[in-house]
C-alpha cells in the first residue's frame, strides 16, 4: 500500500475566522475526508494551501516539508 501524502505538520488547531487549520490550511471537512479523497482531489486541495495559510491569524510554528523543499529548490537555482 502506498503512503498518502499529507500536509499535516502536527499543529492541529482551527482558525475560527477562516475555518482553516493553522498548521496545514485544510478545513475540518478536508481533514476528516483526506483518506477517502482521490489523489487528484488531494492535489487540488494541496495547491490551495499556501494561499489559505496567508489568511490565517498566525503562521504555523514549524516549517512544512513542502516549504523546506521549496526553499531548497530556490537556493539551488
Amino acid at each position: 500500500m502506498a503512503a498518502i501524502e499529507s500536509p499535516c505538520i502536527l499543529v492541529c488547531s482551527i482558525d475560527f475566522k477562516t475555518g482553516y487549520c493553522f498548521g496545514c490550511g485544510r478545513t475540518r471537512d478536508e481533514i476528516a475526508q483526506w483518506i477517502a479523497m482521490t489523489a487528484e482531489a488531494r492535489r487540488q486541495v494541496m495547491a490551495e494551501l499556501p494561499a489559505r495559510l496567508e489568511t490565517v491569524e498566525r503562521k504555523p510554528r514549524r516549517e512544512t516539508k513542502r516549504a523546506r523543499l521549496a526553499r531548497a529548490r530556490g537556493a539551488a537555482d
